[in-house]
């Protein structure tokens, strides 16, 4: 049409140039009377003239329009050959909409369909009128089709370049049909009672309390539409649509505190851990096998939170807010201590690894795990090398072992795979998640692998280990290995060598600042009372942890830079040209909380030339672990770390706020107790 209408617009020009010149000589020879024109030029002849000019115009202006008439006939030819003829039906059946446009996206011509729902498109920009359609003609990046909503009804519309040519489809149906199968599609969960058997011990004392919380239970499942049955005393299996779940989702699930609020004033607190999975309409026993794994990441990571598995999709969590509580009992820890030693005897050797900038705790763990392998006679090595190691670590192993005992019992990672065979034993401690292991290939290789750890348990994890021991609830895994140590059936009867026991000590002097954490309990102190019996010495285990006189200055300097970005929260930045130390950092959260009225206190700094590192503490008012999670990393309810590659202090402390304004209210535990 465009060419057309400059093709006019180029033959009026010549045609009016030629009209102009013509009445120029005329009027010139009129004038001048030149050849006697006025002689022949009468008034008969100028109305002849005028009368055949006017005749000429006419002319002019109908093959001009004319024209125009059949480009739009050629226009809606092209569009009949693209969709073939005769198929009015056919696309008025499919609710097909076309629409042809010219060069500047102006409607030219649409087929019935618009007519008939009282759509007018002629002679408009169809970019202007709805601009979204834009998307398909981008130069850039076009898109292949978009979906538009025009009088509460939504069209599905595709652009062919070439014919100018939009293609309309209703979809109208289809989505509500999409969305009605996606709000009907089935949710599984699984919902466990944190702490029920320490309640069941004096079942007639709880009872009323124990009914209290079924009824809550199902009144929550009632109101939101959730068939639920229980399957076991502390367990229930949920069912309903995920419109039902969403609606709990908005809720923020509220349950959660529903129920702890009934057991806040009783020494043992009952939670709820619950697990839910989604995205697998096909398959329920998939959707059911999704549910167990959430509601055992629920569990590990310390109960009180739900754990969202959708599938193709990373876990979503929430809650969380509270401390995990102590409930480990005897039996438990001797029926895991006695399948762990099953394991050791059943394999041909171990190989003992554990995180890398390995520090006391972690190196603790393993030498009490050497401890276990070695009195059951298996050959045994640890996944060592100086340069994954932290420097008090590193500090303690030169005072307590020769070079020639620590070549011994100890073996290089790029040796380690030699070692592995069908039948090794891979045993990681005090780490959960494969990339922060100290050699994560062997992990890809191993066939059987043991994980002992106490921090909360991340989506990372992993795979298909044989045995998993998790809890959150402890110090540290120095800890938990020397539980496991004193429970452990006596045939053979373990026993820890000094030095080794001194180290773990002082893995639990670090993990707990010096019995100051939140997560040292009862069980701690027993553990520490065991280690001593095996003849740890404190006074040594303390020594690994005092600072140098160039550490205590660093130290000082970080708390020196210190701000207050709100109330009861400090962030301490280190100098952007020092590297620190991990154990430095986490020094300066300890000496900061200890700080009357700081309730959270952030540490920032450079622990290596491309990594930069944040070291969180609270008093347990706090969950950093939930803040820092958002950032990538993990912990303890009041103690956290996470890191980042290639950024800067400055980088790292703007993200540590953005998270802070976002999220900093809900990891108040007042503001979780008074909801």
């Amino acid at each position: 049409m465009s060419k057309v209408l400059r093709k006019i617009r180029t033959a009026a020009l010549i045609f009016v140039t030629l009209e102009l010149a013509i009445i120029i000589a005329l009027t010139l020879f009129y004038s001048f009377d030149w050849y006697n024109f006025r002689f022949f030029f009468n008034l008969d002849a100028i109305i002849a003239t005028i009368v055949g000019w006017s005749v000429l115009n006419l002319a002019f202006v109908m093959i001009s329009v004319g024209a125009m008439q059949r480009q739009r006939q050629r226009s809606d030819l092209k569009a009949a050959e693209i969709i073939g003829t005769d198929i009015q039906e056919a696309y008025n059946f499919g609710m097909i909409g076309l629409v042809v446009v010219d060069d500047k996206q102006i409607v030219l011509w649409t087929n019935e369909l618009f007519e008939d729902r009282q759509i007018k498109l002629i002679d408009l920009d169809i970019t202007a009128w709805s601009p979204k359609i834009k998307e398909l003609s981008s130069v850039e990046l076009p898109a292949k089709s978009v979906k538009i909503e025009v009088n509460k009804r939504e069209y599905e519309v595709k652009y062919l370049k070439e014919a100018h040519l939009y293609i309309f489809r209703d979809i109208t149906e289809y989505e509500g049909l999409y969305r009605y199968s996606k709000e009907q599609a089935p949710v599984v969960g699984i919902i466990i009672l944190d702490n029920y058997s320490d309640y069941s011990v004096n079942i007639e004392e709880n009872n009323d309390i124990v009914l209290n919380i079924r009824n809550t239970l199902f009144d929550y499942a009632k109101e939101y539409g959730v068939l639920l049955r229980r399957y076991r005393a502390d367990a229930y299996f949920a069912l309903c649509s995920y419109e039902s779940f969403s609606k709990m989702k908005k809720d923020g699930f509220s349950v959660l505190d529903r129920v702890r609020k009934l057991t806040k004033d009783s020494e043992v607190s009952i939670t709820l851990s619950m697990g839910f999975a989604h995205g697998f309409p096909d398959d329920i026993l998939k959707l059911n096998e999704m549910a167990n794994s959430a509601i055992d990441i629920a569990i590990s990571r310390g109960g009180d939170q739900v754990v969202i598995n959708q599938y193709g999709e990373e876990l979503r969590f929430y809650g969380g807010l509270t401390q995990a509580q102590e409930r480990r009992n005897k039996v438990k820890v001797r029926s895991l201590a006695d399948g762990l030693i099953g394991l050791i005897k059943a394999a041909k050797n171990v190989i003992i690894m554990s995180h890398t900038d390995m520090d006391l705790d972690a190196l603790g763990s393993a030498l009490g795990v050497k401890a276990i392998v070695d009195s059951l006679g298996k050959p045994n090595k640890i996944i060592y090398t100086p340069k994954l190691v932290e420097k008090k670590t590193r500090m303690a192993v030169t005072m307590m072992f020769s070079r020639e005992e620590l070549e011994k019992m100890t073996v290089a990672p790029k040796d380690a795979l030699s070692l592995n065979k069908a039948d090794t034993l891979v045993i990681v401690t005090d780490v959960h998640r494969p990339s922060l292991t100290m050699f994560p290939k062997l992990l890809e290789e191993a066939t059987k692998v043991v994980v002992i750890d106490h921090h909360r348990r991340a989506e990372e994890f992993i795979e298909n280990p044989v045995y998993s021991y998790v809890e959150p609830s402890a110090s540290s895994a120095s800890e938990l290995i020397a539980e496991l140590v004193r429970y452990s059936s006596p045939n053979p009867r373990i026993s820890i060598p000094s030095s080794f026991a001194t180290i773990m000590l002082a893995g639990i002097f670090l993990d707990t600042n010096y019995y100051r954490a939140k997560t040292a309990g009862m069980r701690t102190f027993e553990a520490s009372m065991f280690l001593k019996e095996c003849g740890a010495d404190n006074t040594l285990a303390d020594t690994f942890l005092k600072d140098d006189f160039e550490e205590h200055n660093l130290i000082t300097k970080i708390m020196a830079n210190s701000k207050t970005p709100y109330y009861g929260i400090t962030l301490s930045l280190a100098d952007p040209n020092d590297i620190i130390d991990r154990a430095t950092l986490a020094k300066v959260a300890n000496m900061n909380i200890q700080i009357k009225g700081i309730n959270a206190t952030f540490v920032i700094g450079k622990t290596d030339t491309k990594e930069v590192r944040i070291s969180a503490r609270s008093d347990n008012t706090i969950n950093v672990q939930f803040l820092l999670e958002k950032l990538g990393g993990g912990g303890h309810f009041s103690s956290a770390a996470c890191a980042f590659n290639n950024l800067t202090i400055e980088e790292a402390e703007k993200k540590l706020l953005e998270t802070l304004d976002t999220y900093l209210p809900a990891a108040r535990l007042e503001n979780t107790e008074s909801k």
